[in-house]
């Protein structure tokens, strides 16, 4: 495999704090093709409003119903409409199939890929660190670990997620998006160098930065109420930050309804003129239309904050 592999001595560089968008894709007509030139416009509006860099092909950017093909043009659009630095996905939890998915990736993002988000595969640490040492030794990326159990269906405990991160000093980032998450993120950061962030839309983000999170790796309709965020608490004012997101969370919580939660996403991206329709592929949910005149309402609110004025 391509790559050189660090020793086991030698550490990755921590991700670059601040706001890691997560990328949705868009999918547009009957055949729900990805729709390119929807793609270039949110991944520019990440950059236009200050976002450290993109994760392309994660959970929400729903990489698991996407063919290789379709995987190598959202990582296309994403170098070419951006200078963002990339965090790829990996949707598979076997090495060998994780491995591949990060060769091809690299093979089109080239020098913008500076890490694989892999998921926790298996409940059993040991476990766990076979597949990361083997994954990084093959393709010698810098791993961002996530945690996640909605998505892959397992569950560590934190305990066992310390003995991973310990026995790992090529991650640069863990995900941690297992709730209660400022809880687990105070004992990663104080446990490891590399970065830690929550995800989650958002929903738990000021507590998640009290606790020693690095920023924010996740979606939102407005990612400019993100980056205002956690701009003002990496910078040392947490009550600037307090005051910025905190008008947002009626929408943040609305945006995060289980099962639903991608849709709604999409249907607030349209709203917003960054897509030319909201689809999501199956098995995602579609956008129930009885909670439209509540999506219109909390995106008012949220265009006049942004515009200056009072929700």
């Amino acid at each position: 495999m391509g790559g050189t592999a660090m020793t086991a001595r030698e550490a990755a560089e921590p991700l670059a704090r601040g706001v890691w968008g997560v990328v949705a894709t868009p999918f547009r007509g009957e055949d729900l093709a990805v729709d390119a030139e929807s793609l270039a416009r949110l991944v520019r509006r990440y950059e236009e409003v200050g976002a450290t860099g993109l994760t392309v092909l994660g959970v929400f950017g729903e990489a698991s119903a996407l063919t290789a093909a379709e995987r190598a043009v959202v990582l296309s659009v994403a170098v070419a409409h951006t200078a963002l630095p990339l965090v790829v996905g990996v949707t598979s939890l076997a090495t060998g199939p994780a491995i591949d998915e990060i060769e091809a990736a690299r093979r089109v993002t080239g020098e913008r890929m500076v890490a694989a988000m892999v998921q926790v595969n298996s409940p059993r640490p040991d476990a766990v660190v076979r597949h990361l040492h083997d994954v990084h030794a093959a393709t010698g990326v810098p791993i961002v670990l996530q945690d996640y159990p909605v998505a892959s269906g397992v569950a560590i405990s934190t305990d066992d997620l310390l003995r991973v991160v310990g026995a790992c000093p090529f991650l640069s980032a863990v995900k941690a998006e297992a709730p209660p998450t400022a809880m687990a993120i105070a004992r990663i950061a104080a446990a490891t160098p590399a970065s830690v962030f929550g995800g989650l839309g958002g929903q738990s983000l000021l507590d998640e930065l009290a606790a020693g999170s690095a920023g924010a790796m996740t979606g939102f309709s407005v990612p400019e109420a993100l980056v205002a965020c956690v701009s003002a608490w990496l910078s040392g004012d947490e009550d600037g930050a307090r005051r910025t997101f905190t008008p947002y969370l009626p929408l943040v919580n609305f945006e995060q309804q289980p099962r639903i939660a991608l849709a709604l996403r999409k249907d607030l991206f349209t709203r917003r003129g960054l897509f030319a329709e909201g689809s999501v592929r199956p098995p995602a949910a579609p956008f129930p239309a009885q909670l439209a005149p509540l999506a219109v309402g909390h995106l008012a609110r949220a265009e006049a904050l942004l515009s200056g004025g009072e929700a």
